[in-house]
């Protein structure tokens, strides 16, 4: 597993070990972050959160493209050592926190991120409770993109969020949402 792109393109990053966690192939990566160019620009400056992180490859994947700062949510003991030996040996320790501990424990936002991945288990369901929970906290706004990895015959459909792009590549599906314009706060 390597970065795609950025300052540290072509940097090898280490897996977890053992089969609790399914890092995104390459491919799959790189199709996402092409869909989240086209949509963002730049990078630079973002605020990014990577739930269900794994290997912390698509939170990495965004600072080395200039995101400020990410926020790494994982469970999986093994998989929180494999993201800390990451950002060690890429010295990104100031442009991150890495928190384990379940999505589902995450409270209160203090503010809204630019942009949230988000690559569950599949089959389980978690993305979309995920996002509902995630949305009612806070973590969401206006001007959030969520990107999330299932299975390619999986859905994400999450009350407030919308659509916004859908690709398959090989066994996975990159679904990118927003927040629905409606739901969206109204400043009055």
């Amino acid at each position: 597993m390597r970065i795609i792109a950025g300052d540290w393109r072509g940097r090898k990053l280490v897996a977890p070990k053992g089969d609790a966690t399914r890092p995104t192939a390459d491919r799959t990566r790189e199709t996402l972050f092409n869909m989240l160019s086209s949509r963002l620009g730049s990078f630079e400056g973002l605020s990014v959160l990577d739930l269900f992180a794994g290997s912390g490859a698509l939170g990495i994947e965004a600072l080395s493209r200039g995101a400020a700062h990410c926020l790494f949510v994982e469970q999986e003991a093994d998989a929180v050592k494999a993201i800390k030996a990451n950002i060690s040996s890429l010295d990104a320790r100031t442009r991150t926190t890495v928190q384990q501990g379940s999505v589902m424990s995450l409270g209160p936002a203090k503010a809204p991120h630019d942009l949230i991945f988000l690559d569950p288990p599949y089959y389980t369901g978690a993305a979309n409770v995920a996002l509902d929970r995630m949305t009612r906290l806070g973590w969401i706004g206006p001007a959030t993109w969520i990107a999330v990895e299932t299975a390619k015959n999986e859905d994400v459909e999450v009350k407030r969020l919308e659509l916004e792009a859908e690709r398959r590549v090989g066994k996975a599906k990159i679904t990118l949402l927003k927040l629905a314009s409606d739901a969206a706060p109204t400043g009055d």
